[in-house]
């Protein structure tokens, strides 16, 4: 079974970070019998100072090169991933994917409406390369801005409606849909380091999110079961 990860800044992760990818192939490995292989056409995190995707520093350097692959970037949404999916999907043979997108969207470039268009394109032009591919799609989690800005969270909350409609429209027997819940702990004080990107106790709640919507659903791998050690979960964010 063939994984392949699309997502934002929360995703690609910038230099320094375990990224919440890491945590999933962590799981993934601990999940007995699961013969699985985590695709994509990038590798790479976000270097702050080139303002690009050029680092291959992750926090564990044990990280193997085929399990950093991912199809994520900082700055990316819906608007962007719609266009490049098919291909992404068509060339990695991508049986499932794990979708985390919309908070950039919405923080710069499209209304809660045109957002969730985008995010139907996007799931139709993922089937016309793969008919019977699976989606797990996780919701908005609405980052510091949110906190100041009531339209914006207006905004995110509205997206996230029309998300558990496009996933209640779109879900079919032959390709299946899942809405991921948003993890009930994830305090963006506490699990980000920023506000918004996930530090080491975000990004295990995040796969954990993706993977116990798997094992619940489809009966895939088991529940999540890893969490951050002391010294992650103390450990200043890097650049």
């Amino acid at each position: 079974m063939r994984f392949l990860f699309v997502g934002d800044s929360m995703t690609i992760g910038r230099a320094g970070d375990f990224t919440w990818r890491y945590r999933m192939w962590q799981h993934l490995e601990a999940s007995p019998g699961l013969a699985y292989e985590i695709v994509g056409p990038r590798s790479t995190l976000y270097d702050a100072e080139a303002d690009a995707p050029l680092s291959p520093t992750y926090a564990d350097p044990s990280f193997p090169p085929a399990a950093r692959r991912h199809l994520s970037g900082w700055g990316e949404g819906w608007l962007h991933m719609a266009p490049v999916i098919a291909d992404a999907v068509r060339g990695t043979e991508a049986d499932v994917l794990l979708v985390s997108l919309g908070l950039i969207d919405l923080g710069f470039y499209t209304n809660a409406e045109q957002t969730a268009a985008n995010a139907r394109a996007f799931i139709e032009a993922a089937r016309t390369a793969n008919p019977h591919i699976r989606m797990v799609l996780l919701p908005v989690i609405p980052n510091i801005r949110a906190e100041t800005d009531a339209p914006f969270a207006a905004s995110c909350a509205r997206f996230n409606e029309l998300l558990a409609k496009a996933v209640a429209d779109l879900d079919t027997p032959a390709s299946p849909l899942l809405l991921a819940s948003r993890p009930p702990d994830y305090d963006i004080h506490t699990d980000t380091y920023d506000g918004t990107h996930p530090g080491p106790t975000g990004e295990h709640l995040l796969a954990a999110a993706f993977a116990d919507a798997m094992h619940q659903a489809w009966g895939l791998g088991g529940p999540y079961a890893g969490g951050p050690v002391p010294q992650e979960s103390m450990a200043p964010a890097t650049v």
